[in-house]
């Protein structure tokens, strides 16, 4: 591994090109923030990075803290991720869509004893501190100072190194809360190397690639998959607000983009819009991402001229794991993620644990191959060692993804396992939602599951059993109220997009939740007149 920490991979790649394009901030996003247009060469962005530095430094954060960045898509992420970073200092990422109950969960949970936010948030992160019983200390992003650190650093007298815990990223798993992703420094280099070694259909050039992502840095495929391989092997980080259909392909244009990242949401909408003669104006030489509609792969390669290349990779996995489509055949069409690399050991098991045979679904079990089965994996579960030896179990990272292996060793996902609502990207745990509907006054219990959607893949559907059963008439205005509540919340993509009112759900022997038989019954409730469509409701804030 060439660097030690992610600021080690920044500071050499500036010190070899220092006056490229680091960053550049396109109209749209610029528009968004509030912020100005243009170019953010190396040398710039590393005086903001040393002037941070400095500043935490003098305020006495160092190895061992943690620190909360709600700071959106802006470069200041950066600038204060690789700050704190070169002291040792662990970033906790805030989706910015989160509301009180996720803010004071995330805050209690993680320990952060400051957060950087956006002016507009800052005293929601107090009040959910203070509901948490949190003592958090809160500052703007421009901000000359740094608050003075409550505490001394844990680990001040340890060096600053691979096995530093670099990020706490939140992931939506099977059950309950979301739980805390620990992430080392030599996760996100090994990410950086692994993606600049691509070959075949998706070489990197060093220096000369520009990246363009739409994805939010508080999950791993923008924070270290796009920004890592340009720390690793420089370029130009081109970071959207957002995915912003009518004006992606002219940014992708105006901006000299050579890779563009996505997610399957995204060809669909693109595709959504007349073709002409100008879709293939680009430099976009290929597409890192996920989950396209089957559909829809040959149809936009076509239209566009560039290959979407599928991958699959886990917040949990990072590159250590990765598995991706980039050399041919890559069965375009058939949710094909290509063909393990050697680094990588995988089987595909049933139900109990027995390995299936070529053609038949399985779950995805992963590890690294050679002595150390977790090298470069997440360091485990914040607080949650016996979620860590159960997703470990027998020596294997359980995925619970189902995946099918064909002849050839392709691998093609199939479904989810576990109980995620998977919408636009956004991975949602049904148990979350279903802990913020229960507490409505009206509603009796409550179960959550996914429901198609054309254009986001999952909405998220809620089956609620009232305490008291309302007309015909009334119905959809329970629903809004039931949704009101939720937004209140959560944010706004976790909020139930269909509200059904029944009269049981379908429970075990025990009385949990019945999650197979949910799932059927999701499938077909949408349309139906107790079901309530309630996804005009679910709107970005701001």
């Amino acid at each position: 591994m060439t660097h030690p920490t992610v600021h080690a991979a920044f500071a050499a790649s500036a010190a070899r090109t220092p006056e490229a394009e680091f960053l550049c901030v396109e109209p749209v996003t610029a528009t968004s923030y509030g912020i100005e247009a243009g170019s953010i060469r190396w040398r710039e962005a590393v005086a903001e990075v040393d002037r941070l530095r400095e500043a935490y430094a003098r305020a006495g954060y160092g190895h061992g803290h943690r620190v909360g960045l709600l700071l959106e898509n802006r470069p200041a992420f950066l600038y204060h991720w690789f700050a704190l970073n070169a002291l040792g200092v662990s970033v906790v990422p805030i989706n910015a869509e989160m509301r009180a109950a996720e803010l004071a969960y995330l805050i209690g949970h993680s320990g952060i004893e400051l957060a950087v936010s956006l002016p507009q948030r800052a005293d929601d992160l107090r009040a959910a501190a203070q509901r948490e019983g949190a003592t958090l200390d809160v500052m703007q992003a421009s901000d000359p100072e740094v608050p003075p650190a409550r505490s001394s650093a844990p680990r001040a007298h340890e060096p600053v190194g691979p096995h530093t815990e670099c990020a706490l990223l939140y992931t939506s798993g099977t059950t309950g809360r979301p739980k805390g992703c620990m992430l080392g420094n030599e996760y996100f280099i090994r990410a950086g190397e692994w993606y600049a070694g691509l070959d075949g259909v998706c070489e990197v050039r060093r220096d000369r690639e520009r990246i363009i992502t739409p994805l939010p840095l508080n999950h791993v495929n923008a924070m270290a998959f796009s920004t890592m391989v340009i720390l690793v092997a420089g370029g130009c980080l081109i970071q959207l607000d957002r995915f912003h259909p009518k004006s992606w392909l002219h940014s992708v244009r105006e901006t000299g983009a050579t890779i563009v990242h996505y997610l399957g949401v995204m060809p669909a909408m693109l595709l959504a819009a007349p073709a002409s003669p100008s879709d293939r104006e680009h430099a976009v030489r290929w597409a890192f991402g996920a989950g396209v509609d089957r559909r829809n792969h040959g149809v936009f390669e076509e239209r566009f001229g560039f290959p979407l290349v599928e991958a699959w990779a886990m917040t949990e996995t990072g590159a250590a794991a990765c598995v991706m489509a980039n050399h041919e055949p890559r069965h375009i069409g058939t949710s094909c993620f290509g063909r393990p690399e050697d680094f990588v050991e995988l089987r595909l098991v049933d139900e109990a644990g027995t390995d299936v045979p070529v053609g038949t679904p399985g779950e995805l079990l992963v590890r690294s191959a050679g002595p150390d089965p977790r090298r470069y994996f997440f360091s485990g579960y914040l607080k949650d060692e016996a979620a860590t030896q159960e997703a470990w179990a027998d020596g294997w990272f359980h995925t619970g993804d189902m995946v099918r292996r064909e002849s050839d060793g392709s691998l093609c996902f199939v479904d989810r396992k576990k109980n995620v609502i998977r919408r636009s990207g956004e991975n949602i745990s049904a148990v979350e939602v279903e802990s913020v509907l229960n507490q409505h006054p009206a509603v009796k219990s409550s179960a959550v599951a996914a429901t198609p959607d054309a254009v986001r893949g999952d909405e998220v559907l809620a089956c609620i059993v009232l305490h008291e059963a309302v007309g015909v008439d009334a119905r959809s205005a329970m629903a809004l109220s039931i949704v009101a509540h939720a937004l209140d919340q959560l944010a706004y993509y976790k909020a139930p997009g269909y509200v059904a009112f029944v009269d049981a759900l379908p429970l075990t022997a025990s009385q949990k939740i019945q999650r197979g038989e949910l799932r059927v019954l999701a499938q077909g409730l949408p349309g139906q007149v107790h079901c309530i469509d309630t996804r005009g409701l679910k709107k970005r804030q701001g």
